[in-house]
């Protein structure tokens, strides 16, 4: 690299000795040394967010999402917090979808970036390694249990979640022979043509999807696929082995079981640890590989550095995305080395080889380890579960509570409506309010879950415990003006 840099020093001083800076310019203009002579274009910051909202709205897809319900142009960005073109600050807990584990702009984030373009080390490069590469691929198997380090592959992908999961898809496939899925109820893995076939709501899907995918059922101890109005006994895994064992049960050998354990867009439902532990056996003693879909719990969000471990169990494939680019685009699927039978080019994707998320990536590694952050999201976490715990027994409309770590759900209900089990049904109209009057009061957040009744919270793995005060009492008064509502429309039909 250092070798690489002299000789461009060298070129660019050759040229300026032999026709001045005019020849220099025009000998070596694929490399500049010294400043840029790029002028950077002057942004116009007079106009307000809706200007900017209006001209989105004009000019981008149809299909896009979050503008719609967090209507904001943001203009700068720091930890928790973003201030809006019409400088309103906001506290941000949804963090694109939990990609920013730091929260936005971290110093170390910044510094990594800026130093790995100042040492001049490549953009991209493919599948082609360089140093911050070959130290990111260590770095990240010093995470994983020794038992699955050992002997594992790394294969970087096109850079979202769902290209990794088609990637393991392919994975499974190759090495077994077999065609079959079997995914979960609630399950979300991106949309993709084969990861949208994984998903448990059929809303965003399209006709003619990847065939042979088969579900069963997920343990949503709130709402007990299995019938229970209260789940004490989880009987999921049972099923599972059961259907598998039947001769008549209809289901073919899969080619692998793909599953999270916390799901996040299906609402925040945490798996248990004996139902994770049942499912690994299963699949172990039928020779099914297990993916993990650890997109969005990778990394410290749930108060380890993986979702899995919780569960002490490891899997065959892990998929990461999100937190491992530092902000910036990068997924991964890593797994047993003797899943590695597919052929050189079986999965490729141009953007595989983005070296500065490979560096931001690294520099959220190391200070998530450094700063013992998943002992940080524990303390978090039980603060954030005590407040919440209080609104749940305040505020009958409030159903369940549930999560781990900064990985956080409030299942929004009707208290006076009931399932064909006696379960109160989702409330998907209270929630769209309280996420309006959250993000009035300054406060960003998502809904998901069935019926998009769940609140979901996804803060920095940073935040402070004064942050998660001012967090919750934001979400207090929401609640606290809902409730007052719903006393006036009660009164008023009285």
């Amino acid at each position: 690299m250092l070798a690489y840099a002299l000789e461009i020093e060298q070129r660019h001083t050759t040229g300026v000795a032999r026709g001045g800076a005019a020849a220099a310019h025009s000998e070596n203009s694929l490399f500049p040394a010294g400043k840029s002579s790029v002028v950077p274009p002057i942004l116009e910051e007079t106009e307000t967010s809706q200007y900017y909202l209006d001209r989105q709205t004009r000019t981008e897809s149809n299909a896009r999402t979050y503008p719609r319900r967090l209507p904001l142009a943001i203009r700068s960005a720091q930890g928790i917090y973003v201030k809006d073109m019409n400088g309103t600050t906001f506290m941000d807990c949804l963090c694109g979808a939990g990609t920013l584990a730091l929260g936005h702009n971290h110093p170390v984030v910044i510094e990594a970036i800026r130093n790995h373009l100042d040492a001049g080390y490549p953009l991209h490069t493919l599948d082609l390694t360089t140093p911050v590469k070959d130290e990111y691929v260590h770095a990240v198997f010093e995470t994983l249990p020794a038992e699955f380090a050992r002997n594992a592959r790394i294969q970087f992908c096109s850079p979202s979640g769902a290209d990794a999961v088609e990637a393991a898809i392919k994975l499974v496939k190759t090495a077994t022979g077999r065609q079959a899925i079997m995914a979960f109820s609630g399950g979300y893995h991106g949309q993709t043509h084969g990861a949208l076939a994984l998903m448990g709501n059929p809303g965003p899907k399209v006709p003619g999807l990847m065939p042979d995918v088969h579900f069963q059922p997920f343990p949503y101890a709130y709402r007990c696929p299995m019938g229970k109005r209260n789940c004490g006994d989880c009987a999921c895994a049972h099923h599972t082995e059961h259907q598998l064992k039947d001769p008549e049960g209809g289901l073919p050998v899969p080619a692998g079981m793909i599953l999270e354990a916390v799901q996040g867009e299906g609402g925040v439902v945490p798996a248990s640890k004996r139902w994770l532990q049942q499912i690994r056996r299963v699949s172990a003693e039928r020779g099914i590989p297990l993916i993990i879909d650890e997109v969005q719990t990778g990394w410290g969000r749930t108060g380890t550095m993986y979702a899995f471990e919780q569960a002490e169990i490891v899997p065959d494939v892990l998929v990461l995305s999100k937190a491992i680019g530092g902000g910036l685009p990068l997924a991964v699927i890593v797994y047993r080395g003797e899943l590695d039978k597919w052929q050189p080019g079986a999965h490729a994707g141009t953007f595989r080889g983005n070296q500065l998320a490979m560096a931001a990536g690294l520099a959220t590694l190391r200070y998530l380890q450094d700063h013992d952050v998943c002992t940080h999201v524990q303390r978090m976490s039980m603060l954030f579960q005590a407040r919440l715990g209080e609104l749940a027994r305040a505020h009958e409309c409030i159903g369940d509570v549930r999560g781990r770590g900064l990985m956080l759900g409030i299942e929004i209900v009707n208290p006076h409506s009931r399932d064909s089990f006696g379960r109160p049904l989702g409330d998907r109209q209270t929630a769209l309010r309280v996420q309006a009057e959250c993000f009035r009061r300054g406060l960003m957040i998502e809904l998901g879950g069935r019926h998009g009744a769940v609140v979901r919270l996804l803060p920095p793995l940073t935040i402070t415990a004064e942050q998660v005060e001012a967090v919750c009492d934001i979400l207090s008064d929401v609640f606290k003006a809902a409730a007052a509502t719903a006393r006036e429309a009660i009164a008023a039909h009285v």
